[in-house]
């Protein structure tokens, strides 16, 4: 009778275990995890608005998709993909999903070559949006998949365009929430803090179809530091 409780005892720690491994999200070796699951279950947005599709996901609205969760320290790798006219971004440390635009920060994706951002380098693809432009020319070809990295840690934030650094920000110095140290005179919709004051943790979002144009995302991971 001991060695058959024994035995039972056994097994159900053996099914508990096999559980438990089940249930464990798998990681990659460098660390990375995927941002949204591909039922989108983790995520907040407008029904039927964001959808995966063959890995790819995109937008048919205007509209952000945002994380349930909030991140800090944290280093984001992406596949994107433009169209003409393209305007999009990767939004970070969000505080009001409601009003996101200047309680966030966003690292923008767009197509340079369009006359509505051509001239204003703060809007270029890569720039920290209304803040910092690219220290390069960004223009990446339209319909062809292209990389961006984003880094934040702390008041820090790094965005890296096919491997490139391309813009940087410390936001302990934007002490001014109407121009920047750099001389940067920054658009009014984005004066309601200064960004030396916002908080560095928040939601992740993707900014989709906006403007003419949709932008198309793949492999989009993320990795604590």
């Amino acid at each position: 009778m001991l060695m058959k409780t024994l035995s039972l005892t056994l097994i159900a720690a053996a099914a508990l275990a096999l559980c438990g491994c089940a249930s464990t999200a798998p990681k990659n070796d460098d660390g990375f995890v995927d941002l949204f699951k591909p039922d989108l279950s983790d995520a907040i947005y407008e029904k039927g608005v964001w959808s995966f599709k063959d890995g790819v996901l995109q937008s048919n609205k205007d509209q952000i998709i945002f994380t349930k969760g909030d991140y800090e320290n944290f280093e984001i790798e992406l596949e994107y993909k433009l169209e003409e006219g393209s305007n999009s971004g990767i939004v970070v440390y969000c505080t009001d999903i409601k009003d996101w635009i200047p309680n966030s920060m966003e690292v923008q994706i767009a197509d340079n070559s369009d006359p509505r951002y051509a001239k204003r380098p703060i809007t270029h693809n890569g720039a920290i949006f209304g803040h910092v432009p690219p220290e390069f020319d960004t223009t990446v070809p339209l319909g062809v998949w292209k990389k961006m990295r984003v880094v934040c840690k702390g008041k820090n934030i790094d965005v890296y365009v096919d491997g490139k650094h391309a813009s940087k920000i410390d936001l302990s110095q934007w002490t001014d929430n109407k121009k920047g140290p750099n001389g940067v005179v920054i658009p009014s919709w984005l004066t309601k803090h200064k960004k030396a004051e916002i908080p560095t943790k928040g939601k992740i979002g993707l900014q989709g179809l906006h403007g003419t144009a949709s932008t198309a995302f793949r492999n989009i991971k993320i990795k604590q530091l």
